[in-house]
């Protein structure tokens, strides 16, 4: 069910146990005390009933989304209208991340085993696309990638980022915004731990902030483990999380403030009703992290995303459970959507946008009040 128009507005006393619109336990006390949100949900025409799996956002009106099906959509107008096609004979792969350089400039990460995964790219906003990789490594998964902003005149450069092969991992490097990608040398990555992978759940599973600073969240393995570069993928680091360990567990989701904080979002993928950690937190840049309060939602959490320029920060997470708010940085959450969502983007402080199974995007409008 759509939770619609609200007759009250939802405030951050409404805690991890109770219902919307009811009071909980009494938060902590936070400079988000006062601020209340009143969302309001509105479907959208996709044009497409195919399963959809990542969001980029360019701006308040430009919203790319890719899925299965070799899908891709986007709208021009803030979602007023949207247009959607299918990458010329590559109707069998899965588009699980899409990073929007601006309106017409795109790339796609197909994510599959061996050369199920594959990078498209389009400067004409979708009406070519072009393969600019594919993977040649029959044991090679593709589960994300990122770009980070330019600098100055300067090329944009990004990471793409694969499952471990005979126990190391492949990062591939662009530095000419997607047009070609070559694999960073492997010494320059930690040893991968046994079985340990990505979650090609909505394409945020790496995550990129300002010119030289990212992160990758893994799962699958005997424990997840965020890595961090702060220097544009030369050099690499590791440290545990405190998220659930297994075979369908760990982290799903990255989200970094800035280079200090963040939040990785997960669980236990493999079990839809569980009910178990899902959310940590770090305030030194990914070198220590802590469990944070878990989202109400049941089972992991598959995507999540920050609202630019908030402060206390609002998120919304979401996954197969459903979809979630929070209005003081994790503290404590609320309910806001029923509805499966794989992914989730900010257009701005106030608007973001769901996706979903069925060809579903949803753009939701906060009407935050408050400080």
């Amino acid at each position: 069910m759509l939770l619609l128009a609200t007759g009250a507005a939802w405030t951050v006393a409404c805690g991890p146990g109770s219902p919307p619109g009811e009071v909980g336990s009494e938060p902590p006390p936070s400079a988000a005390a006062d601020r209340t949100a009143s969302p309001i949900l509105r479907p959208q025409q996709s044009g497409t009933t195919q399963l959809l799996q990542a969001v980029s956002v360019v701006d308040e009106r430009v919203i790319w989304v890719s899925g299965h099906g070799g899908t891709w959509a986007r709208s021009r107008d803030g979602g007023t209208t949207w247009e959607s096609g299918v990458v010329p004979g590559q109707d069998s792969l899965q588009f699980r991340d899409v990073h929007a350089v601006h309106a017409d400039t795109a790339v796609l990460l197909a994510a599959g085993p061996g050369d199920r995964s594959r990078i498209f790219r389009t400067e004409d906003g979708g009406a070519a696309w072009t393969e600019v990789w594919r993977n040649l490594d029959p044991d090679g998964f593709y589960d994300c990638l990122d770009l980070w902003d330019p600098v100055g005149s300067a090329p944009r450069r990004g990471l793409a980022f694969s499952d471990a092969v005979e126990g190391r991992f492949t990062v591939l490097l662009t530095e000419d915004a997607g047009r070609s990608w070559s694999p960073l040398p492997t010494e320059s990555l930690p040893p991968a731990l046994d079985g340990e992978g990505g979650f090609a759940a909505s394409g945020t599973c790496l995550v990129v902030v300002g010119d030289r600073h990212g992160w990758i969240g893994t799962g699958a393995g005997v424990a997840p483990r965020v890595l961090r570069t702060s220097d544009g993928g030369t050099t690499w680091q590791t440290a545990p999380s405190p998220l659930p360990a297994g075979e369908a567990a760990g982290i799903a989701s990255l989200v970094f403030k800035d280079t200090l904080t963040g939040w990785a979002f997960g669980g236990n993928l493999g079990d839809p009703a569980s009910r178990t950690d899902n959310v940590a937190v770090t305030t030194d840049g990914g070198a220590t992290w802590t469990s944070g309060t878990p989202s109400r939602m049941p089972g992991a959490i598959y995507g999540a995303a920050l609202a630019p320029g908030s402060e206390p920060a609002v998120l919304i997470t979401v996954g197969p459970g459903g979809a979630d708010l929070t209005l003081d940085g994790g503290g404590s959450w609320m309910a806001l959507d029923s509805l499966s969502s794989w992914a989730v983007g900010f257009s701005s402080p106030s608007t973001a946008w769901l996706v979903g199974p069925a060809g579903r995007i949803t753009r939701v409008d906060l009407n935050l009040e408050g400080r």
